[in-house]
């Protein structure tokens, strides 16, 4: 298997070998700390995630809007929200796990849920502030990476070695069921990151130059080959009805076509690459390994990079107050700047402009 974005990250950082794995379960077995490993009791219930006034500066993998709520996952079962799109957080109440959580979703301002390792699944229906635990396969030794829901019934949760269950009945425990992506697709990569694109197609970003698209809300997906070979860590779709792909060494790729043909987006870096967003005002904003931020004003023609000064990693980017972005990653939660020049007198250590190519 190709590296995973945490198994990178973890080999540069040495902290980050205890919540390895957040894309892949290659090494959860092995380098898991032992709370998170020991995240469920059959006599005692499962371990709650234990309040820290750092949670919102540990390491954070995700985050997504409920509304105008913000909640972002990370290790150690940390769920943090805000209601000042990033300004100030607050950790959740009450989690029933203590399992490095990598995706989370909400249905609507109440409905969300998030996935992570030990094949934990758990949901919340109060906007984040507290959360059940709906479904745990820690024999499985697998890791969720990505969930997503039709609607407040139908949803899934895919991840390492295309391991992947569903229900039809709200998430509830004991309904969630095994399944493969499609009758007949007998792939094991590792599911990274799974996104949709303006017409609400479904894309799954996978090793091996592989993406998956599902015209179906998920019922089925086809596999398509790209012209990379390298891991895909992550993408998302666009405005105008494009998606982007991203991964391994600044490789990313657009399609326009429904992931039929891909054109290799020149963003100016050979740091890979974990997450990325298109802002409200069309700006788009790309982040990974050793502080990576790029930032493109003309639809992803061309990026300018500007590296952070701390050189830790990040795995996601949201829109943040005015004039701001929120990335997420090692150090958690961080504000900076949503454009490169004021970013570089903030938070940068250097700054480079890219010719325009790619896309």
């Amino acid at each position: 298997m190709s590296p995973s974005f945490i198994e990178t990250l973890s080999s540069r950082m040495p902290r980050l070998r205890h919540a390895v794995a957040a894309f892949a379960a290659v090494l959860v077995a092995a380098t898991m700390p032992a709370a998170a490993q020991d995240a469920m009791d059959g006599e005692s219930g499962p371990a709650y995630a234990m309040a820290s006034e750092l949670a919102a500066e540990s390491l954070l993998l995700d985050a997504t809007f409920a509304n105008g709520r913000l909640v972002a996952v990370g290790e150690y079962g940390h769920v943090v929200y805000s209601d000042d799109r990033g300004v100030t957080w607050t950790q959740a109440a009450s989690v029933p796990t203590q399992a490095t959580l990598t995706g989370v979703t909400f249905v609507d301002a109440k409905l969300g849920f998030a996935v992570g390792h030990d094949a934990t699944i758990i949901r919340t229906r109060d906007g984040g502030e507290n959360w059940d635990l709906v479904y745990h396969d820690p024999e499985s030794e697998m890791a969720f990476m990505a969930v997503y829901f039709e609607n407040e019934e139908r949803g899934f949760a895919l991840g390492a070695f295309a391991f992947m269950v569903e229900t039809q009945d709200g998430g509830e425990p004991g309904t969630w069921e095994e399944r493969s992506l499609s009758d007949g697709l007998l792939d094991d990569y590792h599911l990274n990151k799974l996104f949709a694109d303006k017409d609400g197609d479904l894309y799954i970003a996978a090793e091996f130059g592989i993406v998956y698209h599902s015209n179906d809300k998920g019922r089925t997906f086809a596999s398509i080959q790209t012209q990379y070979e390298g891991s895909f860590w992550g993408g998302f779709g666009m405005s105008d009805g494009s998606v982007m792909v991203f991964g391994m060494r600044g490789n990313a790729f657009r399609s326009w076509d429904k992931g039929q043909n891909w054109t290799k987006v020149d963003t100016g870096t050979d740091k890979s690459i974990a997450g990325g967003v298109q802002l409200g005002g069309g700006k788009i904003i790309l982040v990974g390994l050793q502080g990576y931020v790029g930032y493109s004003d003309d639809n992803g023609k061309s990026f300018v990079e500007v590296t952070r000064a701390d050189r830790l990693g990040y795995a996601a980017v949201a829109d943040g107050p005015e004039g701001q972005i929120v990335v997420f990653g090692e150090p958690g939660a961080k504000l900076m700047p949503d454009d490169p020049e004021k970013a570089r007198e903030a938070v940068g250590a250097r700054i480079t402009a890219v010719s325009e190519g790619g896309s």
